[in-house]
C-alpha cells in the first residue's frame, strides 16, 4: 500500500470502496484486471512465480480428481464477500459451473492459497475467509515445503491450524480425500 497509509490521519480519512463500485471501476477499465478488494480496498496481486504456478496446478489436478459431485473448483476466480472480493489459488464450491453465470461465489467450502511472495497478503485474506464462513482455508509455503490447514472460523479468525512438513500431511476436515502436501507438490530439494 501507499506509504501515506501508513499515517494514522491518512488511514482515518481513506475511502474504502463497496463491491459495487470495485465492479464498475474494472467495467471502466479504471482498474487492473490483476487486482483484489480486500477489506474495501483495491490492492494489486502479486505477480505469479513460476513455482507458484506450478504448485497451483499441480493442486487443481489434485482437487479436480478427489472433489465429490456437486462441487466445482475455481481456480484464482473471485469470491464475493461483504467488503472483499479474492481471487483464492484454488477454491472448490458447492454446485456447478452454470450456478454462478450471473454473480461469484458468496463463500466456498475450502480455499487454497501458494504462498511463495504472497504470504503476508494470504494471511490477510485468511480473515476474510474466515468472516465469510469457508469452513476451510490452507496455506501452502512453498519454499518451507509446509502446509498449514485452518479450520474452525468464528468471528473472523480461524481457531484450528495445523501444521505439516513434508514429508509429513494433512487430510482435509471437508474432504477428507484430499491429503496435502503429496508426493511432487514441493520441487525436489
Amino acid at each position: 500500500m501507499h506509504a501515506a497509509a501508513d499515517e494514522p490521519a491518512i488511514r482515518a480519512r481513506m475511502h474504502p470502496i463497496d463491491i459495487a463500485t470495485y465492479h464498475a471501476f474494472g467495467e471502466m477499465s479504471h482498474i487492473s484486471e490483476r487486482t483484489e478488494l480486500i477489506r474495501g480496498v483495491i490492492i494489486d496481486q502479486v505477480p505469479k512465480s513460476p513455482l507458484h504456478t506450478s504448485i497451483v496446478q499441480k493442486l487443481a489436478r489434485i482437487l479436480l480428481k478427489t472433489a465429490p459431485a456437486g462441487f466445482h473448483l475455481r481456480q484464482e476466480q473471485p469470491l464475493t464477500f461483504s467488503d472483499s472480493e479474492p481471487e483464492p489459488d484454488v477454491a472448490l464450491v458447492r454446485g456447478e459451473i452454470e450456478d454462478y453465470e450471473s454473480s461469484h461465489p458468496r463463500t466456498a467450502v475450502l480455499v487454497i492459497e501458494v504462498c511463495v511472495t504472497s504470504e503476508e497478503i494470504d494471511r490477510v485474506k485468511l480473515g476474510v475467509y474466515a468472516e465469510a464462513g469457508v469452513p476451510e482455508a490452507w496455506l501452502v509455503l512453498a519454499e518451507q515445503r509446509t502446509v498449514e490447514r485452518h479450520t474452525e472460523p468464528k468471528d473472523g479468525a480461524y481457531r484450528n491450524v495445523e501444521r505439516a512438513a513434508f514429508p509429513d500431511t494433512l487430510a482435509s476436515t471437508v474432504f477428507p480425500a484430499l491429503v496435502l502436501p503429496p508426493e511432487g507438490l514441493f520441487p525436489a530439494m
